[in-house]
């Protein structure tokens, strides 16, 4: 069904080109949907139809470094800023001045980042299993237990071997720890396939882990204001193993209008655990 309504193209955006997935009418209202770690496009496959058949004109990029998309080898060019510009030129490209922008793990980073530098260019702000900028940091400063659950940060700024181990086994250094962090039966075998797909394309797991090093080596500048003046929804699975429930609420108390909800038997992977919940909470929120 999903391959049926989808449209794929590429586009080039200043200097970079990106694989970029659509669906729906393009006059609707843009809603981009910006995927995690270690996901692509496909991240999103359980809300691209429902999202398309309620009206929206659903953007659903590779980021940077991801599947299809360009590979820079500067680690400087997976910046917080720069990844922040990709979203800005892709809404551009088509058109748009504002777009609804939806984001999961360091998708939802991006979309924090976005929406403190860019709010003039955001309608709403759905974020899923993802703390703000400033919340993240003051928790990795401050909080002993967060520094241990983000241990794999640390792990993935290391030279090669993070690529290494995960590539062991048809990569199942990384498809066990995935399956242990979810729910059970929450990715199919048919997921699998898709994942490593995308994992194997060329130079990709090193961009993809680029992300994590240029968090060290090419630190962006925070905006100076933390506050968040659209519209937003924070959505979190509690049952999180990398990133504590506790940053949820201070992330919400920076939006000026945001509203939190917890989902008590969900995971990290919250859109793949809670498809159909996770699909009514963001179309009640983009209608309201």
């Amino acid at each position: 069904m999903l391959e049926q309504i989808i449209r794929k193209q590429f586009v080039t955006l200043n200097d970079i080109r990106l694989h970029v997935i659509t669906a729906g009418s393009e006059r609707g209202e843009p809603i981009i949907l910006l995927h995690g770690f270690p996901e692509f496009w496909y991240g999103w496959h359980h809300q691209i139809e429902p999202l398309a058949s309620a009206g929206y004109h659903v953007i659903v990029p590779d980021q940077r470094g991801y599947n299809l998309s360009d590979k820079p080898k500067d680690v400087a060019a997976y910046n917080l800023d720069v990844l922040a510009n990709d979203i800005l030129a892709l809404g551009t490209s088509m058109e748009y001045e504002k777009v609804a922008l939806v984001g999961h793990d360091w998708g939802g980073a991006v979309a924090w980042w976005f929406a403190s530098k860019y709010p003039q260019h955001v309608s709403k702000l759905i974020i899923l299993n993802a703390p703000h900028h400033r919340v993240m940091r003051e928790a990795l400063r401050n909080d002993p237990a967060q520094r241990r659950r983000s241990w794999y940060m640390r792990y993935f700024q290391l030279p090669w071997l993070p690529e290494a181990s995960m590539r062991l086994f048809n990569w199942r250094g990384l498809i066990e720890p995935l399956k242990r962090s979810a729910k059970k039966d929450t990715f199919s075998e048919e997921d699998w396939v898709c994942y490593r797909a995308a994992w194997s394309q060329p130079g990709a797991m090193t961009a993809m882990l680029n992300w994590y090093r240029a968090l060290r080596k090419a630190p962006p500048k925070a905006p100076p204001d933390p506050h968040i003046h659209v519209p937003t929804l924070l959505l979190w699975g509690t049952g999180d193993i990398a990133l504590g429930k506790e940053m949820a609420q201070p992330s919400i108390d920076l939006c000026d209008d945001g509203r939190l909800v917890y989902f008590e038997n969900a995971t990290h992977w919250l859109q793949h655990d809670e498809p159909e919940a996770v699909n009514q909470h963001i179309l009640e929120f983009l209608e309201s």
